[in-house]
């Protein structure tokens, strides 16, 4: 009987293993099997010259793949305040499998869609897509140097390195391009070749913080037009103060010349008239110490976030900065209570319930009643950064 114990129990315990591996082995964890399901996620699309006019993947008349769901999907809430509304794409990808030149849907090109797709190629509208967790960007399509009409991309070839069971690189690249004309069909195809990279884990995130990745330009005439305008200033500031101090300092060794009610009257001029209004208590005490405990937490907040991500590499998940922001705001909170709250007594306050309730507010308030505004002027356009009502709440 115990030699029975001890074999279920073993076997109990191997198959909880397996399903953990089973459950575990996703994009949440990066880390695969040789023939596991890879989600190629559909994310946004909107033209190129405005990166902030963004629209659902499938807003344009794209067709999905045939593979109708998913094993696994978790949105984050970082994602979700941003308005990140990941599509499945329906494109069946396995971890290791190649895939040749594959049909995954087809579209019936009615005069709606046609005028949409002439929409998007002339504005140069590009989209966005994810592969565990790595950003991919392609092109709708383009216009005709000649102007002999519009086309647009019909095939993604998918080329993915893979380092042990990571995926470490993805490339896209679109090729087959059809011109656009009412009635026609047009197939989409796609195609997946797996390779073996030397790029570590850790590092698969370093091609997008290239500078040569984006093609960005450094305004160096800008840069030093800047510093020699600091320079400037602070030489044109010190040479004011310091002819000003020079009078005073002038002065100064005339008094013992001057009476007591001489020094009395010479005292009330100029900038030292700033004394009077330092150490005077804010007419206002509960708003002004309110702002001044606020003003310390987003301090501590950005400094936080700030040193997080340099030790964490937030960038390498979506949403993680906000949600990490989120929560280190609300951590952080006795900041405000403390720096605000011991002002307010300082300057004599005596109702302290309500300072407390206005120092908590007064930013959420300020930030959500701007999210609202902006949130719903989102939603009439149909724009891909719209958040749902009831995720705003």
């Amino acid at each position: 009987m115990e030699f029975l114990s001890m074999k279920r129990s073993y076997t109990l315990y191997i198959s909880i293993l397996m399903l953990l591996r089973l459950v575990g082995c996703d994009e949440h964890d990066h880390t695969y099997k040789e023939g596991e399901e890879v989600v190629l996620w559909m994310n946004t699309v909107g033209p190129y010259h405005n990166r902030q006019e963004t629209y659902s993947y499938f807003s344009l008349p794209f067709c999905r793949g045939q593979k109708a769901s998913i094993s696994h999907y978790h949105e984050t809430l970082g994602e979700a305040l941003l308005g990140v509304e990941l599509d499945f794409s329906g494109i069946d990808i396995d971890f290791k499998g190649d895939f040749s030149h594959t049909e995954y849907c087809s579209i019936e090109l009615s005069e709606e869609n046609f005028q949409a797709f002439i929409y998007a190629v002339e504005n140069h509208y590009w989209y966005q897509m994810y592969i565990d967790d790595l950003p991919i960007w392609g092109i709708v399509g383009e216009v005709d140097e000649g102007g002999d009409g519009h086309y647009i991309w019909t095939h993604k070839k998918f080329d993915i390195g893979y380092n042990g069971p990571y995926i470490v690189d993805v490339n896209l690249t679109s090729e087959a391009k059809v011109k656009l004309k009412p009635g026609i069909k047009i197939p989409f195809t796609y195609e997946v070749k797996w390779q073996a990279s030397k790029i570590n884990f850790e590092d698969r995130f370093d091609k997008y913080l290239d500078p040569n990745f984006f093609q960005h330009r450094i305004h160096w005439f800008s840069i030093f037009n800047s510093f020699m305008m600091v320079i400037f200033l602070v030489g044109l500031v010190s040479m004011i103060l310091m002819r000003t101090l020079r009078k005073d300092y002038a002065r100064y060794s005339k008094e013992e010349d001057l009476d007591d009610m001489e020094k009395d009257l010479g005292d009330e001029y100029g900038w030292k008239q700033v004394h009077g209004d330092v150490f005077r208590p804010a007419s206002n005490a509960l708003v002004f110490s309110a702002l001044i405990g606020t003003g310390y937490h987003i301090a501590v907040v950005t400094l936080s976030v700030i040193l997080f991500t340099i030790v964490g590499e937030l960038y390498t998940e979506r949403g993680s900065l906000l949600s990490t922001a989120i929560f280190v705001y609300a951590a952080t909170s006795p900041v405000n209570g403390y720096f605000g709250g011991s002002l307010y007594a300082r300057m004599g306050g005596k109702l302290w319930i309500k300072q407390m309730i206005v120092s908590a507010f007064m930013m959420p308030a300020a930030i959500c009643g701007t999210a609202f505004f902006i949130n719903f002027i989102a939603i009439y356009y149909h724009a891909s950064r719209a958040i749902p009502f009831t995720t705003m709440v």
